[in-house]
């Protein structure tokens, strides 16, 4: 009993001691040793998810995309403006990564503050030229729009109006920046295309048989020769042709950006891009680098290309 006594006498007292005090003796039993460290909270970092799909019933199979999300994604609930970054001839939803470094450039630049947070997407196309085929059997472009831009909106945290939707890409990718841009400025307030793969009509119908029909038949026309090759899809789909025969009134709507090397072999093509829109008084911006149709040189071409549309998010 006299135990009893005791230890009931001892856990009043520790009670009945001020609560300063009884936090003073927790601290005393938990407190750590001066000399530990105090752990760092690492910052932020971006995330690059690559294998993702959506499912498409107008192409009736799923499309595969990679997509870059800004450093804070995922410590905010904030929405972030979107860049479609669409690849080139042969390439895939990989490629802009893989050799353009794309995912580095873009983590960089946010971080430096030359490019607010956003979030990129990279869809793989195959050989399809962003555009629906002339019989309407392999509907690219309508899935882009009906169904991949929806799905992002839907999936990710986004700003879904068109000041905040952007449009860019390299050779057969800048060709699928200008056409989505030219057909639906009602999305897209800024276009950057990157060498883009644009043709005229006298190197359409000039071209090699076997090229044509490898490349071009399949989405155009079928295999026909000379000026049977200048279908009205042909036209439809033509950068060139649009910007000369397009509404005014809506190219004016999309902010443009032209860059081709002086060493490239589309440069004269993409000069007389440069040249009808502004016979059209259609503000655009033009840049001729010292340079080819390489890796390297859309690398470095990159980080102007987004500034350019960035400026299309701030105010």
């Amino acid at each position: 009993m006299a135990i009893q006594r005791f230890f009931l006498l001892l856990l009043c007292g520790f009670l009945c001691l001020p609560a300063s005090a009884q936090s003073r003796r927790r601290n005393a039993l938990t407190e750590a040793p001066a000399n530990t460290p105090v752990p760092v909270v690492p910052a932020p970092q971006a995330r690059l998810l690559e294998g993702m799909r959506v499912g498409s019933t107008l192409l009736n199979r799923a499309i595969r995309y990679s997509i870059y999300l800004p450093p804070d994604y995922y410590t905010s609930n904030r929405r972030y403006p979107v860049v479609y970054l669409l690849h080139g001839y042969t390439d895939d939803e990989t490629a802009w990564v893989q050799f353009g470094e794309a995912d580095r450039i873009i983590d960089e630049n946010i971080k430096s503050g030359e490019l607010p947070p956003m979030i990129v997407v990279m869809p793989d196309a195959g050989l399809t030229w962003y555009m629906n085929d002339y019989q309407n059997k392999v509907r690219y472009e309508d899935m882009f729009v009906q169904e991949l831009i929806p799905h992002v909106d839907s999936t990710y945290r986004t700003r879904t109006k068109r000041d905040y939707r952007a449009i860019s890409g390299l050779s057969m990718g800048g060709h699928g920046s200008l056409l989505l841009a030219m057909h639906h400025p009602e999305l897209f307030g800024a276009c950057a295309a990157l060498s883009a793969a644009v043709f005229t009509d006298e190197t359409m119908t000039t071209m090699d048989e076997a090229t044509y029909n490898t490349r071009w038949a399949p989405l155009l026309s079928g295999p026909v020769k000379g000026q049977d090759r200048l279908t009205a899809h042909w036209k439809r789909n033509s950068p060139l042709t649009l910007a000369r025969s397009a509404p005014e009134g809506d190219l004016k709507k999309v902010r443009w950006y032209l860059d081709c090397g002086d060493d490239d072999f589309l440069s004269a093509a993409n000069a007389l891009l440069h040249l009808s829109l502004l016979e059209r008084q259609i503000p655009h911006e033009y840049r001729v680098r010292d340079g080819a149709h390489t890796w390297s040189y859309w690398r470095t071409g990159l980080p102007d290309a987004l500034k350019f549309v960035a400026d299309s998010f701030r105010r």
